[in-house]
């Protein structure tokens, strides 16, 4: 697609747009067919922004202007996908089969109280308003469209802000059935061997952390921890830039960052703490998911800077780097104490 240059007088579409032209959107696993279009739309008019699909069905986009090169370029990534109703294939046009990771039990109870949608076309969701405040989002599907949606909304900041960068994006499908899309993005990867993957989720908040408490920085998932020193930049960047995050495990589920860096690349995650994960609320029941939008920002706010900044201006170096100067600094105490220990 054509990469455009920016225009003071374009429309910049603000968060609460972007929030709810892609939270209306009904999507499923193998059915993101209507947020991916969505997400065309939003972004085919954004400067500096090309966008392609893989093979696989997922949406490759790269923000690049000016001459500056990153180098190691960040992957913002967010999955397309929610647990949904999907018609079976070769099945009856009546015959549903839920997907994702909600118990049987509780997707039964729910249509049990009328809350399955009217489907449209192959997909039926749980039928949730989507409610956007100045302080909460509440919606059917906030796993993982609110990421997508900050993704854009990074985007279109850059663009405004005519910020001489290079990143890319990938929104991705059928996560919720395995990091399916995130693998097939992994095993073809587009993207520079350097470059490093960020998973943007939203998580059921464990191990300390609270809603509207910012952006979460992974360590890591149930799975795997992520690359250390990427999670350094994430939390050097939030420092330097005084935006509220918090550090912590987020265990209670897997990411994308998982299956990326069993492929061999580098990979961290980021989350917005996450009330009602896959619709289920503390009483065991089926409810709408819902974020804060103070955490939304902060993501936002975060991603932007940490794409805008080189990694070599921000005094962050590697476990590598500084062990190699400690070395070389108190080279003369090791030779003098060797002695010591003949």
């Amino acid at each position: 697609m054509e990469k455009r240059r920016y225009d003071a007088c374009m429309a910049v579409p603000n968060l609460a747009t972007i929030l709810k032209r892609i939270l209306k959107q009904p999507t499923a696993p193998f059915h993101e067919y209507h947020v991916r279009a969505e997400i065309e739309a939003l972004l085919k008019d954004c400067p500096h922004v090309k966008l392609k699909r893989d093979k696989f069905g997922n949406l490759l986009a790269t923000y690049k202007h000016g001459k500056t090169k990153a180098s190691p370029a960040w992957v913002l990534a967010a999955h397309m996908d929610h647990p949904g109703f999907v018609k079976k294939p070769g099945a009856k046009k009546t015959e549903w089969e839920f997907l994702g990771g909600v118990p049987p039990e509780l997707v039964e109870q729910g249509v049990a109280r009328g809350l399955r949608s009217k489907p449209v076309g192959e997909i039926a969701t749980w039928n949730f308003p989507t409610q956007i405040s100045f302080e909460k989002v509440e919606a059917a599907a906030c796993d993982d469209l609110i990421g997508c949606a900050v993704i854009i909304a990074t985007l279109w900041e850059l663009a405004s802000l005519n910020l001489s960068t290079t990143c890319h994006a990938v929104f991705t499908r059928a996560e919720e059935m395995g990091f399916l899309g995130a693998w097939h993005c992994a095993q073809k990867w587009p993207f520079g061997k350097k470059d490093i993957f960020l998973s943007i989720e939203t998580s059921r908040p464990v191990n300390g952390a609270v809603m509207g408490g910012g952006p979460v920085v992974r360590v890591g998932d149930r799975l795997s921890v992520f690359d250390s020193d990427a999670v350094s930049i994430l939390t050097t960047t939030a420092k330097e830039q005084g935006i509220r995050v918090q550090r912590c495990l987020l265990d209670a589920g897997a990411c994308e960052a998982t299956a990326v860096q069993a492929a061999g690349f580098r990979a961290a995650g980021v989350s917005i703490p996450l009330g009602n994960y896959h619709n289920i609320d503390s009483s065991k029941q089926i409810a709408p998911e819902y974020v804060m939008m103070n955490d939304v920002r902060s993501l936002i706010d975060l991603l932007k800077a940490l794409v805008a900044t080189q990694h070599d201006g921000i005094g962050e170096r590697t476990i590598r780097e500084r062990v190699e100067m400690r070395m070389e600094e108190h080279a003369a105490h090791l030779k003098a104490a060797a002695k010591l220990f003949k």
